[in-house]
């Protein structure tokens, strides 16, 4: 049993300890796919899209608000700043 042990630990990854006829799988786990070591299609992008995600105008206006937003909480931090 020892030599199994240590063929084990020597072995690394050259072997799945899932597929060793004394380890197993669960019964209710899914079936292993026929094909393995697939890589995913990184590579694959979808299309290029027709129109802007937001309209220019859209996006004008959105910068705009967020611009007047940050300038009105730095006026509050400079006055809250000068307060103390």
């Amino acid at each position: 049993m020892g030599a199994l042990l240590s063929a084990l630990a020597l072995g690394g990854c050259s072997s799945s300890i899932a597929d060793m006829p004394l380890v197993g799988t669960p019964a209710d786990a899914p079936a292993r796919p026929k094909d393995t070591g697939a890589y995913l299609p990184v590579h694959n992008l979808p299309p290029d899209r027709e129109e802007a995600v937001i309209p220019p105008a859209e996006r004008a206006k959105i910068e705009k608000e967020l611009a007047a937003a940050r300038d009105r909480q730095a006026s509050v931090a400079a006055k809250d700043a000068a307060a103390k």
